[in-house]
């Protein structure tokens, strides 16, 4: 891999964050914004929605405790998002970002309709309709967010928030786990379903350069989740009988290998899955050759007889 891959990104997101910390509000929060409700809470830090005491302004409120947060961590986070929040399908930014005497904060736009993961019914998924709207959508953020050489790093339903009066318009939060291309990494916390099998493998304490096909891997698995309601494994190592199942069937290319999650999509859909969920890295195709299939059933008609729904 190119060694200057992700430089230009670096330099970027370097210059942003000095400049931030030069700048960098300190207030109390309670002095300026209205607590309404939590929307959301995480290892390293919670999001409420917060009301603009003069303005009335809704705003979401992300919140970092100074004693689980560098500094420079929630500056690289705050200039990430804010060097992204142009695109109409990432998160909008309102350039606010300060500290307090407990808390490292930044505000961005509220999505009062939730996320993704709060319509993707168990068991069934979301219509195929709706599915494929999202999928041109998350193509065109995760295009844009490879074009500026970084890897998301962290697709998944949680991060998917939606938008506008029937929920039509989604849009990625959280860039905490954000990295620009290149960068070595190692597995650092539990292997998860969108957990692509490179890192899975660097349990053994080596590091991996990371590119655009760990994004291209998670988002396969998030289109599984959309159009079927289940995780296709629980997680990517072969001591999964579902993972042992698809490792087996990228290989022989043989259907009945696969558990009868699988049997509700189209050939052309596997023929999606197969090239965005490639073993091997090499082998992956990029997120926009999902666009390609759109146009194909996902699919079948009567997938509700096919398994135990």
């Amino acid at each position: 891999m190119d060694p200057s891959n992700g430089v230009a990104a670096t330099s970027m997101l370097e210059e942003m964050m000095e400049i931030t910390a030069q700048n960098l509000v300190k207030m109390e929060v309670d002095d300026h914004y209205k607590f309404i409700r939590q929307l959301g809470k995480g290892k390293y830090g919670q999001v409420t929605l917060v009301i603009h005491r003069q303005r009335g302004t809704p705003m979401a409120l992300k919140l970092l405790p100074k004693t689980f947060t560098k500094r420079q961590n929630f500056l690289y986070e705050y200039c990430v998002a804010l060097s992204l929040s142009t695109h109409p399908n990432i998160i909008g930014m309102f350039g606010i970002a300060f500290e307090s005497s407990e808390h490292y904060g930044f505000l961005y736009e509220a999505a009062l309709h939730q996320d993704l993961i709060s319509i993707i019914k168990p068991r069934e998924g979301v219509p195929e309709p709706i599915a494929k709207l999202y999928t041109n959508q998350l193509v065109s953020a995760l295009e844009f967010i490879h074009s500026r050489d970084l890897v998301y790093r962290d697709v998944k339903p949680e991060n998917v928030l939606l938008f506008g009066p029937q929920c039509q318009r989604i849009k990625l939060t959280d860039f905490g786990l954000t990295r620009p291309k290149g960068t070595l990494l190692k597995l650092v916390s539990g292997v998860i379903p969108y957990t692509a099998p490179e890192l899975s493998n660097t349990q053994n304490g080596e590091a991996v350069p990371i590119d655009f096909t760990l994004d291209a891997w998670a988002f396969g698995v998030l289109l599984f989740c959309l159009m079927t309601g289940y995780f296709p494994w629980e997680k990517t190592l072969p001591c999964d009988p579902f993972f042992e199942d698809f490792i087996v069937w990228q290989t022989t290319g043989r259907k009945d290998d696969l558990s009868w999650h699988w049997r509700i999509l189209t050939p052309e859909a596997m023929e999606m899955f197969r090239e965005l969920m490639a073993l091997n890295p090499s082998e992956r195709s990029p997120v926009n050759k999902a666009l390609w299939y759109l146009n194909y059933p996902w699919r079948v008609d009567n997938w509700k007889s096919l398994g135990k729904v």
